[in-house]
């Protein structure tokens, strides 16, 4: 039986970082993958995907250019899903071979198949033509991602009915969509199928959606997608999807009201990718969602050696958080000094139009009695979205009236997963109101909307 330092299980974000972290330490480091090739979810039917899947159709649809060219402006006329998956593999490939890269280059060994606990310190591994493999390790790394919920009610059959995993695979462009769940992973797909003028349905049981976010941002990108003919049933849950005989599917709604469409996206949550690890030979337990509970500054388990990052332990459940759980996972697991968790990280969503924020919502800064002021730009208002066409993009800062810091930066509108960061910087920064004011910012870019919105703010808050 080999013996390892540190066993990670899974080589998504989390797996791959707390790996090569472990192996700049010196330690003996083996990463188990059930998938073909290394890279979890993130890389396979997740992040990377559904990233390269948006810039796809964006590109190929002239989305970007319309505010220009009209609505009915094309770039490829007759946009097929072979045309979205030629790029698709191309990008996966290219991940998948800067990974192996890395963990060749750090000494970290690999080996694919399905763990299994058989002791707190021991686990089996059975490959894709049954072998076994024994190991055993110090301590344990668990981040074995997520798997799409499917409830028995779902008639899921990967063609006319899907998750979204399976989306990935589609035969066809449909040209109607409905899609059950207003989460980011169904908003997301929502919107990118609506930009290559897929009709669209989105159902969500709740009242509201994503309510992490702040509601102004909310509420201009509804808008947004109302004004381009999505149509978003909210308060409305599914009773039953029944396939129908001349194509298509009925969703019918508690209430009375029934959808029609070619196709169904259910994208109302995700579990975790527990079920396989058997984890009660090691005394840990997992919540209704297969998701594992931890210490949210070392990522430890109720087990002293094992810890568990990324999407298994549930919010956020972002690409970039689970890098930096796993590190610091990785670091606690093996008695290293490591850093706490950022208060405050960006939150991307890549719908279309992407949604970014960091730091407090206005409801958040209500809520701990903190008096405040915002402000706001909008795209339009800047020479660098004239140039693009914009006609839609809010920026919001909210400004701490008493020390004039930053506390929370909100965009909606292109490029906002990158524009977010210089709020990022400045929030963490402990910067104020006059960081944005007195400095000169490029022209014309997007970036420019800070100044813009900070002089917002300025306008309404007393002298410093």
């Amino acid at each position: 039986m080999d013996h390892y330092d540190l066993i990670v299980i899974g080589s998504g974000p989390a797996g791959r970082r707390a790996a090569i972290q472990a192996a700049k330490f010196g330690k003996d480091v083996l990463v188990v993958e059930r998938g073909r090739r290394v890279g979890g979810v993130s890389v396979h039917t997740g992040t990377i995907p559904s990233k390269t899947l948006r810039e796809t159709a964006l590109n190929l649809s002239g989305w970007r250019e319309r505010g220009f060219y009209g609505r009915a402006y094309r770039v490829k006329q007759d946009i097929t899903a072979e045309d979205l998956r030629a790029r698709l593999q191309i990008t996966l490939t290219h991940e998948v071979e800067v990974l192996e890269h890395q963990f060749a280059r750090n000494q970290v060994a690999t080996i694919r198949g399905e763990a299994r606990f058989t002791s707190p310190h021991n686990i089996k591994v059975t490959g894709e033509e049954g072998e076994v493999f024994e190991f055993s390790g110090d301590s344990f790394v668990i981040a074995v991602g997520t798997i799409p919920f499917r409830p028995d009610y779902v008639p899921f059959d990967g063609e006319t009915v899907l998750d979204s995993d399976e989306i990935l695979d589609l035969g066809k462009l449909p040209k109607s969509m409905a899609v059950i769940g207003a989460g980011v992973i169904g908003v997301e797909y929502a919107t990118i199928f609506s930009s290559l003028d897929v009709k669209v349905t989105l159902i969500e049981p709740r009242d509201t959606m994503l309510d992490f976010l702040d509601r102004e941002l909310v509420e201009d990108f509804v808008y947004q997608l109302r004004d381009r003919g999505v149509d978003m049933r909210f308060g409305s849950k599914v009773s039953s999807i029944a396939r129908l005989e001349n194509g298509g599917c009925q969703i019918d709604l508690e209430g009375g009201r029934s959808v029609r469409s070619r196709m169904v996206l259910f994208a109302a949550g995700r579990m975790g990718a527990t079920d396989t690890l058997d984890l009660a030979t090691t005394g840990l337990e997992v919540d209704h969602r297969g998701r594992l509970s931890v210490d949210p500054l070392t990522f430890a388990t109720s087990v002293s050696h094992i810890y568990a990052a990324g999407d298994v332990i549930g919010f956020p459940s972002l690409a970039s958080t689970s890098m930096e759980q796993g590190r610091i996972a990785a670091c606690h697991a093996l008695g290293m000094s490591a850093h706490k968790p950022p208060e405050h990280f960006p939150y991307g969503i890549y719908s279309v139009p992407e949604m970014s924020t960091v730091g407090l919502t206005e409801k958040e800064v209500q809520e701990r009695k903190i008096p405040y002021e915002c402000g706001i730009a909008r795209f339009r208002e800047t020479s660098r979205g004239h140039i693009m066409g914009l006609n839609s993009g809010l920026l919001k800062m909210i400004f701490s009236l008493k020390t004039r810091r930053l506390l929370g930066c909100h965009i909606v509108g292109e490029g906002a997963t990158e524009l977010i960061h210089i709020g990022q910087a400045v929030l963490n920064l402990k910067g104020t109101l006059e960081y944005f004011v007195e400095n000169t910012f490029n022209y014309p870019t997007l970036a420019e909307a800070y100044k813009i919105a900070a002089l917002d703010a300025w306008n309404r808050m007393p002298p410093a």
